[in-house]
């Protein structure tokens, strides 16, 4: 069971990696191409993209710094929740196991069986996991998260920013919205493989016309406050 949850929460370290870089290629390639299609000097785009891959990087840390914190404190407070269950009036929750069970199509003898068997064992590791719904001995580092996210989204910004700055201005519009295409489909793919979907060619699609659309809109916007 503990290698199976370290599998898992490898797998979703990977999967908020590509959707970290998924978010910094469609976030700074809209800067770009907007400030591209402004007709403004190649410095100005860079500055530009570099000053929305920070501000990208700073609010992705920021954003999971606080959601797994929350979460986290969400869990703890379950947990505090169900020991004083556990301790106060064991009966009731072995109960409220047993009839999960029997809700569930499980033998009335075979669910008690099941629950006191489990509640011998760890009564507040197992309360939690049926009440709840997590395993408390999964812990998520709101820090770590924190490092993943500015991590695979300045990684994900790098492509676009590269791409818009380096190559001639008359062939650099097309280029980065091909590159930040296959890219897109590349992350689409790849987080659709580590989520199991049982539709990767559709995840692909969606995730490239979301970022072609992102770029139209963002280019169109450039041309029309075009110096």
């Amino acid at each position: 069971m503990n290698l199976l949850n370290s599998v898992f929460q490898k797998i979703n370290v990977i999967r908020a990696l590509v959707m970290g870089a998924n978010d910094g290629i469609l976030s700074v390639s809209g800067i770009v191409l907007g400030m591209a299609g402004s007709n403004v000097s190649t410095r100005d785009v860079f500055l530009a993209g570099l000053s929305g891959a920070l501000a990208g990087i700073v609010s992705m840390a920021m954003g999971e710094w606080v959601s797994v914190s929350t979460q986290r404190d969400s869990e703890l407070s379950a947990i505090k929740d169900e020991t004083l269950r556990v301790q106060d009036n064991l009966d009731d929750e072995i109960d409220y196991v047993v009839k999960k069970y029997i809700s569930q199509g499980i033998d009335s003898n075979l669910a008690r069986q099941a629950a006191l068997e489990m509640f011998q064992k760890k009564p507040i590791y197992f309360g939690v996991i049926e009440r709840y719904g997590f395993n408390p001995k999964d812990k998520i580092s709101a820090v770590g998260a924190a490092i993943t996210s500015m991590i695979s989204f300045g990684l994900g910004s790098v492509l676009p920013l590269l791409s818009a700055v380096l190559l001639p201005k008359h062939i650099r519009v097309l280029v980065t919205i091909v590159l930040v295409t296959i890219s897109l489909g590349c992350t689409g793919y790849v987080a659709a493989f580590l989520g199991k979907s049982n539709n990767s060619f559709k995840a692909v699609v969606r995730n490239v016309v979301s970022g072609i659309l992102t770029m139209i809109i963002t280019f169109t916007v450039g041309l029309l406050l075009k110096r």
